[in-house]
């Protein structure tokens, strides 16, 4: 594994948002569905996430999660993503959304 500097860390905007409206996306190469995230003061971003084994579009809206927003934007398919949704991997290889626990103003920095 490489190590990174705290500099490095500091530069990756890890921050949390409401997840407003999940769509499905057929279009996708792989299941998936596009998330719109509200961040805050740092606005609402669009994404795609392959989160369909753990995930009904009905439990998404109000669910915080964590997303990198300072990557580019990145066209997948017709498909504009404005950030990256961050997760993890179960046993299955299927994506488990990283959330918090408790309720955070939207758009607060990972620290």
């Amino acid at each position: 594994m490489e190590q990174i500097t705290w500099d490095d860390f500091e530069k990756v905007e890890l921050r949390v948002g409401t997840i407003l409206e999940a769509f499905e996306f057929p279009e996708a190469r792989r299941p998936a569905y596009k998330v719109k995230v509200d961040f805050g003061e740092f606005g609402i971003k669009m994404s795609s996430a392959q989160i369909t084994k753990h995930y009904t579009l009905e439990e998404l809206p109000g669910k915080q999660i964590v997303g990198v927003i300072n990557f580019p934007k990145k066209q997948i398919g017709k498909f504009m993503s404005e950030f990256l949704v961050t997760g993890f991997a179960d046993e299955n290889g299927d994506i488990v959304l990283t959330a918090v626990q408790s309720k955070v103003p939207n758009g607060s920095k990972l620290v």
